[in-house]
């Protein structure tokens, strides 16, 4: 059984930027990645998708963006290449085409099997991110037959989907975005909204992610907020990777897209929503209010205020045995999949409780959660300083093992 200081899960962004940080420390370690780099970009994409973050963002350890647009946004074909490019650059250990079927503890450290073989390490870092399972609820096995169900991991474009009215569940960014498309493409659209976070491309004269990267919103660190666990099961944010142009639901509604409360449930082929959506709008509107207002108050004077999201009629039932709706859509986020973790490190939802990425286990990390160590955790911008941190406590957990070790043998 090979040995190593160091075993990374997961080469996607996240991954790659713990192998820079522990290679600049000299710390031995591999990577090991089921599929190649950057694997979800490559097959859980949709054509049109482009980053939510402008291209001077796309920032990890040793890399800064340096093309001729700066302003515009990658394409996930671009961030492919772009970490597979980062990887060659950075040397990084990668084994690709490894799946890992079990982590468990064993005496010093961890045993990491796979299917192609294992390996023994005193720490192991969990960074197969959050996205590996695309959410779809209970309910979705009570639509009737004869209607295509898809997620937006297995979406690529309007022309795969069969001809008619589209149902898409889900109002944060994948959601909208999709919604937006398929409307484009000369089909009836119905969207669910639930919980949100509206979001406008631009503010004052610059895309809004340089506002809440100037002003320190998205560093905010995650031992400074008051409810932590709200915190990180916070929606995406509703924004598109399109220069100046805003995805609400006032442009979608004005685009021709039905807008429904949140998909309570399914009963006789009849598709229930929530009385809700104007109170969740109503919500929406409000945290947005709050958000400019800390931008203002950093900016030291008031810009621009957007017109109130508008509720009109919105339907409580859809037949889905009509035939008005030939595909659903589920735009409901994803989830991690830690199947294989045999560590008792998770709770009762099967995700891994942690403080800032440091389980309780002694050893074991996790990267690449939403707001881990910081606002911006989530976004390929927050990896840099979650990794730097996280190899500072790997690096002092191995510091103990080998003091230990000294003080056992004299």
């Amino acid at each position: 059984m090979p040995d190593t200081t160091t075993v990374i899960v997961g080469a996607g962004h996240c991954g790659l930027a713990m192998s820079h940080c522990l290679a600049v420390r000299s710390i031995d370690h591999i990577v090991l990645e089921r599929g190649q780099v950057a694997n979800s970009w490559r097959t859980q994409r949709w054509d049109s998708l482009r980053l939510l973050t402008p291209n001077w963002m796309t920032r990890l350890p040793g890399y800064a963006y340096r093309g001729a647009d700066p302003d515009g946004y990658l394409s996930a074909r671009q961030v492919t290449a772009m970490l597979a490019d980062y990887a060659a650059a950075s040397a990084a250990p990668v084994l690709t085409g490894v799946t890992v079927t079990s982590v468990r503890a064993a005496a010093g450290g961890y045993i990491v099997q796979t299917d192609q073989g294992s390996w023994r390490a005193p720490t192991v870092v969990l960074a197969c991110g959050a996205a590996a399972l695309p959410a779809v609820p209970a309910l979705a096995r009570l639509v009737p037959d004869g209607i295509t169900s898809v997620t937006a991991a297995g979406y690529r474009n309007p022309g795969e989907l069969p001809e008619g009215g589209v149902l898409v569940v889900g109002a944060s960014a994948s959601g909208i975005q999709l919604a937006g498309e398929l409307a484009r493409s000369g089909r009836p659209v119905t969207l669910a909204v639930g919980e949100h976070v509206r979001m406008p491309r631009t503010y004052r004269g610059r895309d809004i992610l340089w506002w809440l990267d100037a002003s320190g919103v998205l560093d905010q660190r995650y031992d400074e907020v008051n409810d932590l666990a709200r915190a990180r099961n916070v929606p995406s944010m509703q924004l598109v990777g399109s220069p100046g142009r805003t995805v609400d639901l006032n442009a979608l509604s004005s685009a021709g897209v039905r807008l429904a409360g949140r998909l309570a449930g399914i009963a006789d082929g009849v598709a229930q929503f929530s009385g809700s959506l104007p109170n969740v709008c109503a919500l929406a509107d409000l945290k947005l209010g709050r958000l400019l207002n800390t931008i203002d108050a950093w900016a030291g004077a008031a810009g621009e205020r957007f017109a109130p999201t508008i509720v009109r009629s919105a339907p409580l039932g859809l037949d889905l045995r009509s035939g008005e709706i030939s595909t659903i859509v589920w735009a409901m986020g994803y989830r991690p999949d830690l199947s294989w973790l045999d560590v008792p490190v998770l709770d009762r939802k099967g995700r891994v409780v942690h403080d800032g990425g440091v389980t309780a286990r002694p050893g074991l990390y996790l990267i690449g959660m939403p707001f881990l160590r910081r606002r911006k955790s989530s976004l390929i911008d927050g990896a840099a300083g979650d990794a730097a941190e996280l190899t500072g406590h790997l690096a002092g957990h191995l510091d103990a093992l080998a003091g230990r070790r000294e003080r056992s043998a004299s």
